[in-house]
C-alpha cells in the first residue's frame, strides 16, 4: 500500500516578496495546517506571496480551495499573490477549474 506524501511547509522571505514552498500532498487532512500557515502571510500587504508548488505531489479540492480563498484575500487587500512551478499534473487540474489565469504571473502583469 502506498503512504500518503508527506505534506511540509517551508518559508522563504526576499525583499519584497514572501516564498512558500509546498511540497508532499495538500489535502483535506492537511488544510487545517495549510490555512493556519498561510493566514499570517495573506495579511504581509508590503509584499508579493508567492507559493512554489515545484514538490507538490497532489492537490484536492480542499487545497484548491485554500488557494483561492488565499487569493479573494490577497485581492481584497490589494496584495500581490502568485503561484509559480506547477507541476504539470497539477497545473492540468488549475486548467479544468478555471483559476490558472488568475494565479500565475504573467496574466497579473497585464
Amino acid at each position: 500500500m502506498k503512504q500518503p506524501e508527506k505534506f511540509q511547509l517551508r518559508t522563504e522571505t526576499q525583499e519584497g516578496r514572501c516564498i512558500v514552498y509546498v511540497s508532499g500532498e495538500l489535502d483535506l487532512e492537511v488544510a487545517t495546517q495549510m490555512r493556519a500557515a498561510m493566514a499570517p502571510l495573506v495579511e504581509l500587504k508590503d509584499r508579493e506571496l508567492s507559493l512554489n508548488l515545484r514538490d507538490l505531489k497532489y492537490i484536492d479540492s480542499t487545497g484548491i480551495g485554500i488557494l483561492v480563498s488565499v487569493l479573494k484575500a490577497r485581492h481584497a487587500n490589494q496584495a500581490p499573490f502568485t503561484v509559480e512551478a506547477i507541476p504539470p499534473t497539477i497545473r492540468k487540474l488549475f486548467d479544468m477549474t478555471g483559476i490558472t489565469p488568475f494565479i500565475t504571473k504573467q496574466n497579473q502583469e497585464q
